[in-house]
């Protein structure tokens, strides 16, 4: 069964590469963050693509969020993060075509820990993208607790773009 408003976030290991200004264009380490010790006591939101660079994500999804990034952190989000299942360097590429440098923290769950956990992973494999892919979704946490939930019922972008979101902060 899918996480629902008011359900509590699995703690799990999520990766990311860390933005680093020094030098921007290469991709530093993946470290790992726990969900629950990364989001205790904090506002959250939680962005999730089936893939970097693909159509939907990259021209639907990922741009409006890098656009209005600062107005969500206006409204009192802490951090702003997008999550796939892809592995951790290719979220930090995307993440830099974006120009979020660390505005966005770019996740991974290359094993599907997370999406398996919260109830939202779809097989990718009759479209030849791999067994593991979350579905497409946005959620704003408060301190673990979910007070936000929108997945995409069908492919597009509407519940789960920045101005759903905005809308609901």
């Amino acid at each position: 069964m899918a996480i629902q408003v008011g359900d509590t976030i699995p703690n799990c290991t999520l990766t990311y590469a860390p933005f680093n200004a020094e030098n921007p264009d290469a991709c530093a380490l993946p470290q790992q963050i726990q969900t629950h010790s990364a989001f205790k006591g904090k506002k959250v939101v939680l962005f999730a693509v089936p893939g970097a660079f693909t159509p939907t994500c990259s021209e639907g999804h990922m741009p409006e969020y890098a656009q209005r990034v600062g107005e969500i952190k206006g409204k009192g989000v802490d951090v702003v993060a997008c999550v796939a299942t892809n592995d951790p360097f290719v979220m930090d590429a995307w993440g830099k075509t974006f120009g979020v440098k660390d505005s966005i923290l770019m996740l991974s769950d290359a094993n599907g820990e997370f999406g398996s956990a919260i109830g939202l992973i779809n097989d990718g494999t009759k479209n030849r993208m791999g067994p593991l892919r979350l579905s497409r979704f946005a959620m704003v946490i408060d301190d673990l607790k979910v007070v936000y939930l929108g997945v995409e019922p069908v492919r597009g972008v509407t519940v789960s773009g920045a101005s759903s979101v905005i809308a609901k902060l």
